[in-house]
């Protein structure tokens, strides 16, 4: 049975829109510092195999585990889509926050990999980082147009039939 016309029910719920994820910038920055803590306190386990006479041996060596924005948002259990459309409508303070929180994840990255802990080339591609080379001479670019060759066919024509051969 349908609600009858010009009713008035929506005014009898408890509350209206879903509640916030974040009530302020600095429960979100909270969050974030437990989710650096949790990486920092949960290292990969990284396993080393070695053969010596006596046999193989395993050593489990603990690894960093890189901060990163899909672990923060598994963390505060919210999607890469949500912080995109929040960015869009949130107050100036939420927004600093996310810069910091960003900048933090992608520093602990970049350190990582300089001093050797992390895959290099994967930080690399997650932060787009590119290698460029730049051709140019002054304000001028270099063309590097490939040499023309020419062929010259020293070769006689093929034969069509066996009458066209010559003995």
């Amino acid at each position: 049975m349908a609600a009858p016309q010009g009713n008035q029910f929506w005014k009898n719920r408890s509350k209206h829109g879903r509640d916030k994820l974040f009530e302020s910038p600095e429960l979100l920055w909270e969050s974030a510092c437990e989710y650096f803590e949790w990486c920092d306190q949960n290292p990969w386990l990284s396993t080393k195999s070695s053969t010596t006479d006596k046999g193989n041996f395993f050593e489990e060596k603990p690894t960093q585990r890189p901060y990163s924005r899909s672990g923060l948002f598994l963390y505060i259990k919210c999607s890469e889509t949500w912080l995109t459309n929040f960015k869009k409508e949130c107050s100036q303070d939420f927004l600093r926050v996310i810069e910091e929180i960003e900048k933090v994840i992608d520093t602990q990255q970049f350190e990582e990999a300089t001093v050797g802990a992390f895959n290099a080339n994967i930080i690399a591609r997650t932060l787009g980082l590119k290698e460029r080379t730049d051709y140019t001479s002054g304000d001028k670019e270099i063309e590097n147009k490939p040499p023309i060759i020419e062929v010259y066919n020293s070769c006689p024509p093929l034969a069509n039939n066996e009458n066209d051969i010559e003995d």
